[in-house]
């Protein structure tokens, strides 16, 4: 009789043990840097909110656009502090915005700043040479020589796209059109000679 209470407790363990190695079908195992643990399916442990960051943590932002309006110096700190991250969140539209707006009311390091963004690109936006070139030419006629050294490199690219450009206008009118080889033509034989007539 006690052999068969130990034998039935054993299984009793046994079967304890086996039912908790495998978690009901509601339950997940959910792993992170603070380790595994066992969750609902039906828990959130997203929150979008502590996921996005405040753009302007110390609270300047409006004072700081105050003084952009009313200065372009102003403007242009704003463009800066935009394109370094410098207690704002960075953010590469709104610096050239700001530094545009600068550039548009006389502020020579603006015009100068925004030259060299558009000779350089900035991320994904790629190289303008036109805008460069008119925000350096800008710059350099108003004494800046930093920007007459970057408006011959401007005036070097746009000539260099200018020539890619002539060259794929040239390529597509060449080897995409017909020309001889599809020219309707017609033949006949005289004595001694052969006649073609195109057209």
């Amino acid at each position: 009789m006690v052999r068969i209470s130990v034998l039935l407790s054993v299984c009793v363990l046994v079967l304890g043990a086996c039912e908790a190695s495998n978690p009901s079908p509601d339950v997940v195992e959910v792993c992170d840097s603070s380790g595994c643990r066992l969750q609902s399916k039906d828990a959130i442990t997203y929150d979008p909110n502590s996921a996005v960051p405040d753009p302007d943590p110390e609270g300047r932002l409006p004072a700081l656009e105050a003084q952009a309006e009313a200065d372009p110096r102003g403007a242009y700190d704003l463009g800066m502090r935009y394109m370094r991250g410098d207690g704002l969140r960075q953010n590469s539209y709104e610096a050239i915005q700001w530094m545009r707006d600068a550039a548009e009311r006389g502020n020579l390091k603006a015009q100068s700043a925004l030259g060299r963004l558009y000779l350089t690109g900035l991320e994904e936006m790629g190289a303008d040479y036109n805008e460069a070139q008119r925000w350096l030419s800008i710059a350099s006629s108003r004494g800046d020589r930093e920007a007459g050294e970057l408006l011959k490199k401007a005036e070097a690219g746009r000539a260099n796209e200018q020539y890619y450009q002539d060259q794929l206008r040239y390529w597509r009118d060449y080897y995409t059109r017909p020309y001889w080889y599809s020219s309707r033509y017609y033949g006949y034989w005289a004595p001694g000679y052969r006649y073609y007539y195109w057209y």
